[in-house]
């Protein structure tokens, strides 16, 4: 890589910003070239500068720098950032912490990161736009579809499909087998036993479904 496509941009200030900011300072191939944000609130972010807002991207693809990740947690807004990046003329590289473990045969799509000490099983295939967060295990054989959310500690066991969208909640544990539906939501520390439709929120040991809101 030349010292200009080593640079990444990071796309978004907040918690998960630091998060994406330690794996390019850890990573070694990479350097951060700093940060923008939609709505900037602070000046620096881990000691890197906080650029402005996104009418900074464009200076910096016309100064070469065109790599960039959408460093958003909520599957929706990382989509739309993501694709704001693409229009801009940036590539979104899969990231990886050095501290993560990495399966031979596991392919990751473009925009996906994985944070440290998570482990990503052998034959396991994540899509775009996957977060797979500190300490999350997804084992072998898993498929994880464009933009899931993997959150801490989450242990997905063998042959696990997770749809679009879906969110997995912290220390969430899913039997081998299941199939978690698009736009789904697992509650922290649920145990999953069996499938859950696309869109339901399911919470609890065993997990179940969580009732529909009352209309106002």
């Amino acid at each position: 890589m030349s010292d200009e496509t080593a640079k990444i941009v990071v796309l978004g200030a907040g918690g998960h910003g630091k998060a994406i900011l330690d794996l390019i300072l850890a990573h070694g191939g990479w350097q951060a070239a700093g940060v923008v944000d939609a709505a900037p609130k602070v000046a620096t972010l881990l000691g890197l500068p906080v650029l402005g807002d996104e009418s900074a991207l464009a200076g910096l693809v016309r100064a070469g720098i065109t790599r960039a990740h959408p460093a958003i947690g909520a599957n929706a807004q990382r989509l739309a950032a993501a694709a704001r990046l693409t229009a801009a003329g940036f590539t979104l590289p899969a990231l990886i912490h050095p501290a993560a473990i990495t399966g031979h045969g596991a392919t990751i799509g473009e925009g996906t990161a994985v944070l440290a000490r998570a482990v990503i099983g052998p034959d396991t295939r994540l899509g775009r736009l996957v977060l797979v967060n500190t300490g999350a295990i997804i084992e072998h054989d898993c498929i994880l579809d464009d933009a899931v959310h993997i959150a801490p500690g989450a242990v997905l066991t063998g042959g696990v499909r997770v749809g679009a969208g879906a969110m997995i909640g912290a220390g969430a544990v899913i039997r081998p087998g299941v199939t978690i539906g698009t736009g789904a939501i697992i509650g922290a520390g649920a145990a999953v036993l069996a499938d859950v439709p696309p869109g339901a929120t399911v919470a609890g040991v065993p997990a179940k479904a969580l009732p529909e809101p009352s209309p106002p």
